[in-house]
């Protein structure tokens, strides 16, 4: 079992792959000669030489002979794209697994298609994301190394690699909402199901064809996710119920994901899983006691018994379309203007309280600045999405 593990933490084969797709590293690897563009080898892609720790903490390796990883030591490479359709596919896909994607995503789902639903999908994506990145900072496994491996992406590169979170993210959201949708709306169970596969399995190898994660990485990622679905499903009825728990609720709904996120495992060095981290549960939480004031002040109509049936979805019409658009772009612009104000009022308080000058950047990534910032910005962004939004969506004449 060992050495199977072992062969599929090759990082080989993570290059072998990607040659199969056309991405090749450049014959003349030297980062100052400029290029025309990606199939020249111009879009430089960063790399990074993971090498077992020695010393310290998490040093020597495990017992298992499977490698971890020290801080990455920086490598510029350039690459030679010869397939074309594979390097868009795949890096379209990679993009359906970043936080781009969710941050649209998931309020498009509540302002437009259906708020319990994306009420689940939230609460099963913040589990499964935070013990994804937690199991990240504990086992310590490498990325791919590089060469022989072509990497595209430069800022989760401080990260480890096991598992894969944009794995399990994709494999979490598509199931969830194959599950939750299959008695609620009347669609081919075949259809919802070969969509929610195909769309994990290509953000799955976009993260082989990006060389980010070798394929332990990818299937690890699947198969916690698989299991976390199994193991909560039976409870997910709980999840439509948590709005009317009680009025200490959001008191819990804001302690918990706190102590978790400020007693983060430390790691070695900074890289940006505890912030990364922090914001998915901060907006968990804001989702939450959004719903639970919805409740509570009767802000939003509810069903009294079980989620009911849909009949059959609605044909898009073009003003449906304009209609969700217009609400999705409100939601977005009051979004970001919430988080921009919350962050720079959070960030003023914590580096007056600390005493830190306001421009020095490098002070966002102390635990007692970056934590708090990051948490009460998030969460007021979950609420502003849940209350705030819709309130506003009413009084524009957009429900």
């Amino acid at each position: 079992m060992a050495e199977l593990l072992r062969s599929l933490q090759d990082s080989q084969l993570v290059a072998r792959f990607q040659r199969r797709c056309g991405l090749f590293p450049a014959p003349d690897d030297d980062p100052r000669e400029n290029g025309a563009g990606p199939g020249e080898g111009a879009a430089r892609a960063p790399g990074v030489g993971h090498h077992p720790a020695v010393n310290g903490k998490g040093g020597g390796g495990p017992a298992n002979g499977l490698l971890r990883a020290a801080a990455p030591q920086a490598y510029v490479q350039k690459y030679i794209v010869k397939n074309y359709f594979y390097y868009y596919l795949f890096r379209f896909s990679a993009a359906l697994g970043q936080e781009v994607f969710y941050i649209t995503f998931l309020p498009f789902t509540h302002w437009n298609i259906d708020p319990y639903l994306s009420r689940r999908l939230v609460i099963i994506w913040v589990l499964v994301m935070y013990i994804g990145q937690v199991a990240k900072d504990i086992l310590k496994w490498p990325r791919p190394f590089s060469p022989p491996v072509v990497k595209l992406e430069k800022r989760v590169i401080a990260e480890y690699g096991m598992p894969s979170t944009h794995a399990m993210a994709a494999t979490a959201i598509s199931f969830t909402l194959l599950l939750s949708t299959m008695d609620r709306y009347q669609y081919p169970f075949a259809l919802g199901l070969v969509m929610a596969v195909t769309f994990s399995t290509l953000v799955s190898l976009s993260r082989l064809y990006t060389g980010m994660h070798t394929v332990l990485d990818v299937l690890g990622g699947i198969l916690i996710t698989a299991v976390l679905i199994v193991l909560t499903y039976p409870a997910w009825t709980l999840i439509d119920r948590l709005d009317s728990a009680s009025p200490l609720f959001p008191v819990c709904a804001i302690v918990v994901p706190f102590f978790l996120c400020y007693n983060y495992p430390v790691s070695e060095y900074y890289s940006p899983t505890r912030a990364d981290t922090t914001t998915i549960m901060a907006a968990g939480a804001g989702v939450t006691i959004g719903f639970w004031i919805n409740h509570f002040f009767q802000l939003m109509a509810e069903p009294t018994e079980a989620l009911p049936v849909i009949q059959h979805i609605p044909p898009l019409t073009a003003g449906m379309l304009v209609l969700g658009l217009t609400k999705f772009m409100v939601g977005i612009v009051l979004i970001l203007l919430v988080r921009q104000v919350v962050q720079n009022l959070s960030l003023q308080v914590l580096y007056s309280w600390f005493k830190v000058v306001t421009r020095n950047k490098e002070a966002r990534r102390r635990l007692e600045i970056e934590v708090p910032y990051k948490f009460v910005t998030y969460t007021s962004v979950g609420i502003c999405a849940t209350t705030v939004v819709p309130m506003l969506h009413r009084f524009l004449g957009l429900l």
